[in-house]
């Protein structure tokens, strides 16, 4: 009975595996089926997830397998080019802005962790970051919520953090 239920177990296991929509990811190697249901797995829960690679192994290609396949796939999927975003804009990028809040700011415009609600924010290249532009991230990744510029409360955005990098983060 109990060999029963692990085969039955494994095989429900398998055929969820081949139904998980992969495009654009190809490779049979044991590594690769290893990624593809560590992806898997990974997808079918809400934790925060760390991609890390060499650059062109397709990184972006897992994220957005990631996505397809969790229960946020109708949401956004918004990307963060964390190695383009300026200094002195990334908390108007991220958090937008009232109109008026700085000089220029003609109009409101909507961040965008705002627009990531009920989807995946994708923090591509997040290893370039620097350490004040990591402690922008901080409070929002830890509450969820943020202040656009020029405004006085806060803002709740519900979203499911996946970044990507091609650092060793742990040096």
């Amino acid at each position: 009975l109990m060999v029963r239920r692990a085969l039955a177990a494994r095989e429900r296991k398998q055929t969820r595996l081949r139904q998980f929509g992969v495009a654009g990811i190809v490779g049979e190697s044991l590594p690769m089926r290893l990624c593809l249901l560590q992806m898997f797995e990974a997808a079918q829960t809400d934790t925060s997830v760390l991609i890390s690679g060499e650059t062109g192994t397709g990184k972006e290609l897992v994220v957005r397998a990631v996505h397809r396949n969790s229960r946020r796939a109708q949401g956004p999927f918004v990307v963060v080019d964390c190695g383009a975003i300026s200094p002195t804009l990334i908390e108007s990028e991220l958090f937008g802005n009232i109109r008026g809040a700085f000089t220029g700011a003609a109009q409101s415009r909507q961040g965008l962790v705002r627009q990531a609600d009920g989807g995946t924010l994708f923090l591509d290249e997040v290893g370039e970051l620097s350490l004040d532009q990591q402690k922008v991230f901080l409070r929002v990744l830890q509450e969820r919520s943020f202040r656009p510029l020029g405004a006085a409360e806060e803002i709740g955005s519900d979203f499911r953090v996946v970044a990507a990098t091609n650092r060793d983060l742990d040096n």
